[in-house]
């Protein structure tokens, strides 16, 4: 089982030496990956996110990327259909090459309704432009010149150039758990779900793994914890491992840069072989 941790850019703690220095520990502690998320704009009242300060996730990842040469790159998760997937495929395309191959896209359909709406996004059409955006940006990753018939994104492609493409191709975790969200999952390269129990987690790899008993399908986890809870991490993991995950992604929960280094050092002791 691999592990990754999120790097700090979100809240007071985000800084360029922040997330420099984390991406810089992981990959000095062996970590497979580290990881960002999305808000893009929150109502100012929002019992969560509990901060509106999120620095961009792709380009956070670039900067990792430039301090980096080992750790892959995920996003835990971009909200795919708040944004046009035109420009976000020639970033992801960019940041893909930049990092010779390190990029893991993790891709949601979202839940913050106000959200959509400062956007001007219908939310409630948020999976069907979730699908035709993925469809969008894997034709122009692949094609070229490229042709595109959209009906929910506003979009006409017909015999058109986006380059560059990804010189190694980018795989699509899907998050979520809902049944829509699982069989979007099948679809693709993985699974990421987030804060979902060991017991919980040998549930959903049964339901994965009846359709995709192959090893290149991801299950992926995201979870939490922090200097006062770090220690008891070790059985976690271990039980996630011994259920059939592959892959967890840990955000540590400290607001302080101090303690949150200190989560992730003492992470990677618990870490369990296998």
């Amino acid at each position: 089982m691999q592990v990754g941790v999120h790097l700090p850019h979100i809240g007071r703690k985000a800084s360029p030496d922040a997330i420099r220095r984390v991406a810089e520990q992981a990959e000095d502690l062996g970590f497979a990956d580290v990881w960002v998320s999305e808000h893009i704009i929150v109502p100012k009242d929002a019992a969560y996110p509990p901060s509106a300060n999120f620095w961009d996730p792709v380009l956070t990842l670039t900067w990792a990327a430039a301090c980096t040469r080992r750790v892959r790159l995920g996003t835990s998760v971009l909200v795919l259909p708040m944004r046009h997937p035109l420009p976000l495929a020639k970033e992801l395309a960019t940041l893909q090459n930049l990092s010779q191959g390190r990029l893991i896209l993790g891709a949601g359909v979202g839940w913050l309704e106000a959200e959509f709406a400062a956007l001007g996004v219908p939310f409630n059409e948020r999976g069907r432009r979730m699908d035709e955006g993925i469809a969008l940006m894997r034709a122009v990753w692949s094609q070229d010149p490229v042709s595109f018939v959209a009906r929910w994104i506003p979009a006409v492609v017909d015999g058109m150039r986006a380059l560059p493409q990804p010189e190694v191709p980018i795989p699509i975790w899907i998050g979520g758990s809902s049944d829509a969200a699982v069989a979007r999952a099948l679809r693709h390269e993985g699974w990421h779900g987030s804060r979902v129990t060991p017991e919980q987690a040998k549930a959903m790899v049964v339901r994965l793994r009846a359709a995709r008993p192959e090893a290149a399908f991801t299950i992926s986890l995201r979870t939490g914890c922090s200097a006062s809870t770090v220690d008891a991490m070790e059985e976690t993991l271990a039980a996630y491992r011994d259920a059939g995950v592959q892959h967890v992604m840990v955000a540590p929960e400290d607001r302080d840069l101090e303690g949150y280094q200190d989560t992730v050092r003492r992470l990677a002791r618990v870490v369990p072989a296998g």
